[in-house]
């Protein structure tokens, strides 16, 4: 068998993963010479590439002096942990990718701790030693302590450390020299990765990480050949993960799959693909440790095992963290409902959804007592957004609550809540305004120390997760736009009682109409505007924030009336502030519970659940009496 090496390259969002399989890509020849490919060539995603973050992971191979290395680029945020767990499945080492200035981050120790948890060995890459505020020999004891925390047993924690800088294409084996190359971060994956540990005789088996699709032919499915080999034309059989909908009586018997279609005999592979440089290669047959995709068997999911037929046997599924953050998804019953959507109605938005599951395994969908509603469950907020920001690009219409914290009971404590660990990297003498906010969201500050000599401190809390609720807007605003905030999932913990919500109310259109230039001059004193003239209302519609505590109801299309009298030159020039125009993140921050997010291809819009002014006046004051 060809010497093969599969590796992961893990590291926190923006330090460097992508950019550094770009020169790898360069350096070992899968782009000639005078290519033109752009930066991130594998964020192909156009989501990704707006955001700067992997999102999806990519499967891709380079060849080095005879040897073959499939690398996997994952996405660096717990959001997409999904990802990361099902992918780490697949390979037998990673390239840990770490800032020299910022360090070991959240997401450093989310992914870290996956991949020692699976006896994988790292490659220690501390990146952009070029920065004016790097700090390579603290960062690699950073790295040293963190593995230790993590258990890391004697062969992980002989870590080979490396230096560079991924832009410029090249590493060296000491701080503060200066390389030509990447030939030493192939050496080490060579030399310091074990090949796949895999049985090469027995019968064909394969778990199935990932998904990909075809047009041509299908659902593809990709993972690692664990044992045996397998060619185009055999049969196999699909083995769900034990409890699954698809076979969960807990046996090993092929039996009828989720989409109909006997597996006793087995499905027939009608193609086999391995991963070239940026292409998908033909293939006639595979062998064991090769990461490959697999067309011909129906109703692939991820966590399947494809196997022999004469030697059905399933290999562990794919555990994957629970999710923590729920919303839901409301069929759009607004009074703009259908202008600009090609998909609106229920069965169209429990299709999407339901498709969404088959290759998004850390989301939930669950009905709720309502047929237009869909419980939507994730890891978090940019989970969530991704999903519903990808679903309004393909032209559906639908409306999103505001987030809401899932729980778990326990008998000694009662009720838990997810809590999260929160970096956040502030200007020094702004950092008591940090930790003042946090504390009343009930945050603990568990570390505070300074970060070189920059004037800018790294605090740590643990802080709820529904405490981070509309906090980074508010964020950015006590650092004055220089803070930098991180945060991943870290326990389950006790309930930290009730946390104060949004303490600003909102501006609300009390009739439709379009909004007008003089109408909006005399409310912006009174707060912020999210419309511009011009943008047609609704009776309902949230137009603006309103400085104060509690709602305001305004005509937001009320001219100027008109007199036989000249006006003065001055009330001619209305001057009007730019409106805030919000992000699905900052619009889930925003909202409150009687409010939703109106999401359509053409706009987001906010808007209260209950449209009609005069029965929201006596919603509340029923709620007053009570």
């Amino acid at each position: 068998m060809k010497s093969l090496r599969n590796i992961a390259i893990i590291a926190h969002v923006d330090h460097g993963k992508t950019t550094l399989v770009d020169q790898m890509f360069r350096q070992a020849g899968v782009l000639r010479e005078g290519q033109v490919v752009g930066e991130r060539v594998l964020d192909s995603n156009p989501l990704e590439r707006e955001r700067g973050i992997t999102i999806l992971s990519k499967n891709t191979a380079v060849e080095w002096h005879g040897t073959k290395i499939n690398i996997v680029d994952t996405p660096g945020h717990a959001d997409f942990g999904g990802e990361v767990e099902r992918i780490l499945r697949m390979v037998d080492g990673v390239l840990l990718l770490v800032d020299a200035a910022e360090g070991p981050m959240p997401q450093t120790r989310f992914v870290t701790r996956k991949a020692l948890a699976l006896g994988l060995l790292p490659v220690v890459v501390v990146n952009k030693v070029d920065r004016s505020d790097a700090r390579p020999e603290e960062v690699h004891d950073e790295v040293l302590e963190l593995l230790m925390d993590l258990e890391a047993d004697d062969a992980q924690l002989d870590a080979p450390f490396l230096y560079g800088v991924g832009r410029e294409g090249w590493v060296v084996g000491e701080p503060g020299a200066r390389g030509t190359g990447l030939a030493p971060l192939f050496e080490a994956v060579v030399e310091h990765i074990p090949p796949p540990r895999v049985d090469a005789d027995g019968a064909f088996q394969m778990l199935v990480s990932t998904l990909d699709h075809s047009s041509y032919v299908g659902r593809i499915a990709i993972g690692r050949v664990e044992r045996g080999g397998v060619r185009i034309g055999e049969r196999v059989v699909r083995l769900a993960p034990p409890g699954s909908d698809g076979g969960g009586r807990g046996d090993d018997r092929p039996r009828r799959g989720r989409r109909g279609g006997e597996r006793g005999m087995g499905l027939r592979v009608t193609g086999l693909y391995t991963f070239s440089g940026l292409d998908r290669v033909d293939i006639e047959e595979a062998h064991a440790g090769d990461i490959i995709g697999l067309s011909g068997p129906e109703g692939i999911e991820i966590g399947d095992t494809l196997a022999d037929p004469a030697r059905p046997e399933r290999l562990s599924g794919i555990a994957v963290e629970e999710p923590t953050i729920s919303v839901d998804f409301v069929v759009n019953d607004s009074p703009f409902a259908g202008r600009a959507g090609k998909y609106v109605t229920t069965r169209q938005l429990r299709d999407r959804l339901v498709r969404e599951l088959e290759r998004n395994v850390a989301l939930r969908v669950e009905d709720t007592g309502r047929p237009d509603t869909f419980a939507v469950s994730g890891r978090g907020e940019l989970h969530l957004t991704i999903l519903m920001e990808t679903m309004r690009r393909e032209g559906y219409e639908f409306q999103v609550s505001r987030p809401r914290v899932l729980t778990r009971a326990a008998a000694d404590v009662g009720l838990l809540e997810p809590w999260e660990e929160v970096v956040a990297e502030v200007p020094s003498d702004l950092a008591g305004s940090v930790i003042d906010k946090l504390a009343r969201r009930r945050g603990r500050l568990v570390s505070m120390k300074p970060v070189g000599d920059s004037g800018t401190t790294r605090l740590e809390f643990s802080v709820p997760a529904r405490g981070l609720f509309g906090y980074r807007t508010e964020f950015l605003t006590d650092t004055r736009g220089d803070g930098i905030l991180h945060h991943r999932f870290d326990r389950w913990d006790a309930w930290a009682g009730s946390i104060r919500g949004r303490g600003r109310g909102t501006m609300v259109a009390d009739r439709p109409g379009r909004a007008v230039a003089f109408a909006i001059f005399g409310l912006q004193e009174r707060g912020t505007m999210f419309v511009e003239p011009g943008t047609e209302c609704y009776n309902g519609m949230i137009v603006g924030e309103n400085a104060r505590p509690g709602d305001m109801d305004v005509n937001i299309s009320r001219n100027k009336k008109l007199t036989n009298m000249r006006a003065a030159a001055a009330d001619e020039n209305v001057r009007l502030e730019p409106p805030l125009r919000m992000t699905l993140e900052q619009a889930l921050d925003f909202i409150e519970d009687d409010e939703l997010i109106e999401v359509t291809p053409d706009a987001i819009r906010l808007r209260k659940r209950e449209l009609d002014v005069s029965r929201r006046r006596k919603a509340a004051k029923a709620a007053r009496v009570r």
